[in-house]
Order: C-alpha cells, then structure tokens, then sequence
C-alpha cells in the first residue's frame, strides 16, 4: 500500500512523501487542490509539475529550500528505521 506522510503544511500547501518511495533521491511532494509538484532535495529543484503556475513554483521552491533540513531529516528518518 502506498500511503502519504504528511511532513508540514504551509498555508493550503501540503509537503509530503509516499511510504513505498525510498528507492528514489530524497524529495518532497506538495500538494493544493489538483495541483501538485515534486521537488528533489539535494540540491533543490522541480523535479515535475501539474497545474502549478510559474509564479507559485517559485514560491514552492522558495518554500522547499526553506524547510530542507525538515524534509531530509523526516526523510532520513522514516526510510532508515
């Protein structure tokens, strides 16, 4: 089962990570209404984009490199135990 682990959320935007997904470089999913994107942690970029306007992935990656340190910790932690 792939569930969500929801890591912090901002205002409408939730930062998450799904349990089935430490095969992968760290990153972190957000997500409000229909849109979503998905940025890679080390070093911080867009890794894919739906509906989100260039304005607000701007925000979201200003958001993202912000809360680094919170993500990769979360991130480390859950996929080690």
């Amino acid at each position: 089962m792939n569930s969500e682990t929801l890591v912090l959320t901002i205002g409408s935007f939730r930062f998450f990570f799904y349990s089935n997904e430490n095969g992968e470089p760290a990153h972190i999913h957000i997500q409000r209404d229909n849109m979503l994107a998905k940025f890679w942690l080390r070093p911080v970029i867009l890794a894919s984009s739906t509906r989100f306007s260039s304005k607000e992935l701007r925000k979201l990656e200003t958001l993202v490199l912000e809360n680094k340190e919170l993500f990769l910790e979360t991130w480390n932690e859950y996929f080690s135990s």
